[in-house]
């Protein structure tokens, strides 16, 4: 019986990584450098470790870059282009789907609490959501599986009373090392990326019916 449902945030909830990937090509460019989706999908829904945008023009090709300044225009360019995206199409219905049918809602997020938590006050999304899950409450983020298996402890749910709602590879990677059934639901920078086996993928929560994903996914 599926109790639980378990968001991640950064590209799942609202399209923030197509807008950093965008900023930071831009950024790139402005130096002569062509940032690929290849290299940056290395940090897409998991720690800056693997690849770090902020400093590989610094560390890796030595350009001579005002560390600060390359970071503040590119969270300027970054924010600006946030002004125009909102909550990805089906959220909130499965999200009031889940609160009709008394299912518990989680959120397990690589990105730090401050960062997550002042999106969904904007999005007025917060209250949704009983357990949140951060790089803040971990010591490893995703693929590792531990933001799921705290996101399930925290709703008191076991792996396979619970279903998790994902973006990127590194994310369904992490959920289905904690043996949850996984949704991914790519985006536009996500889309062409290569992704393990999932339960289920579509373009769009609004092509999946909650009530029939919780069914299959309960006797699955």
């Amino acid at each position: 019986m599926i109790k639980a449902i378990i968001f991640d945030f950064d590209g799942t909830i609202i399209d923030t990584e197509t807008a950093w990937y965008q900023a930071f090509r831009e950024a790139y460019l402005s130096h002569g450098v062509e940032l690929t989706l290849e290299q940056y999908s290395q940090c897409i829904g998991t720690s800056l470790h693997r690849f770090n945008p902020y400093e590989y023009l610094m560390t890796e090709l030595g350009l001579p870059i005002d560390k600060e300044a390359f970071r503040e225009n590119i969270h300027d360019n970054h924010a600006k282009r946030m002004e125009e995206e909102t909550v990805r199409p089906g959220v909130l219905s499965y999200l009031e789907s889940a609160k009709a049918l008394g299912l518990k809602i989680g959120l397990a997020s690589s990105s730090s609490e401050q960062w997550v938590r002042s999106h969904l006050d904007r999005l007025k999304l917060t209250d949704y959501f009983e357990c949140i899950r951060t790089a803040d409450h971990v010591s490893r983020v995703k693929p590792d599986p531990e933001l799921y298996l705290q996101a399930l402890s925290g709703l008191g749910v076991r792996p396979e009373e619970a279903v998790a709602i994902e973006d990127s590879p590194n994310g369904a990677r992490a959920a289905a090392a904690a043996g949850l059934i996984c949704v991914v639901v790519p985006n536009v920078l996500t889309e062409t990326l290569s992704f393990p086996r999932a339960h289920y993928r579509a373009d769009s929560l609004t092509d999946i019916d909650f009530r029939r994903l919780v069914g299959r996914a309960a006797v699955s």
